[in-house]
């Protein structure tokens, strides 16, 4: 799997996700959400292009963080009114969050837009990263930050779903566990629109 495979990957996926509307998140009814107002937001994808093979960063928030306490999450927020578009408030967040600079970031395409039941509508921003890191994360939001490997995330078997009941609807969300770790909600979500990209 190569960055200029990668990238070919995305470059059709951002064009097909244009034309679909966006998931609805972990225990929302389909369409719900619509009947309220949501935040706009977006986050970033990190691939980090290590000589061993790909990986994805991620956050570990903190937890007095308002929204999404103690989860783990891509760097990302709120899109402002300064920031130009959705790659821009990406960028600006990530750099905000953990200290990535945006000119060591190649954009290189978005995922499915996402919906969540907390009130976001949040678009992922897929940014291609050199080694070395030099990142400095802003202690109020971020606990800490690690890797998955992209094979791990591309591997199905690694997919596990679990039953959630939310307003009286039973879902079955996606949860993915490494080393440990508890990745669910809108990042599993996330990380399973990235599997289905990369793996056609």
């Amino acid at each position: 799997m190569t960055r200029a495979w990668i990238i070919e990957r995305f470059s059709d996926a951002t064009a097909r996700s244009r034309r679909r509307a966006p998931r609805a998140g972990h225990g929302a009814r389909p369409g719900s959400l619509k009947r309220r107002a949501l935040t706009p937001a977006a986050v970033l994808v990190p691939l980090i292009d290590r000589t061993d093979g790909m990986t994805v960063l991620l956050t570990q928030r903190t937890e007095h963080v308002g929204d999404h306490a103690g989860q783990i999450s891509f760097p990302g927020g709120r899109i402002e009114p300064h920031d130009t578009d959705s790659e821009a408030a990406a960028l600006r967040e990530t750099e905000e969050e953990i200290g990535l600079a945006p000119d060591r970031i190649e954009v290189i395409g978005r995922l499915d837009g996402y919906e969540t039941t907390t009130g976001f509508r949040v678009i992922p921003v897929v940014g291609l990263i050199r080694p070395p890191l030099s990142l400095k994360l802003d202690s109020f939001e971020v606990a800490e930050v690690f890797e998955v490997p992209l094979a791990f995330i591309l591997d199905p078997a690694n997919h596990a779903r679990q039953r959630r009941t939310h307003e009286g609807v039973e879902r079955r969300d996606y949860v993915l566990s490494y080393e440990g770790r508890y990745i669910w909600g809108a990042t599993a979500g996330m990380l399973i629109n990235l599997y289905e990209v990369l793996s056609g």
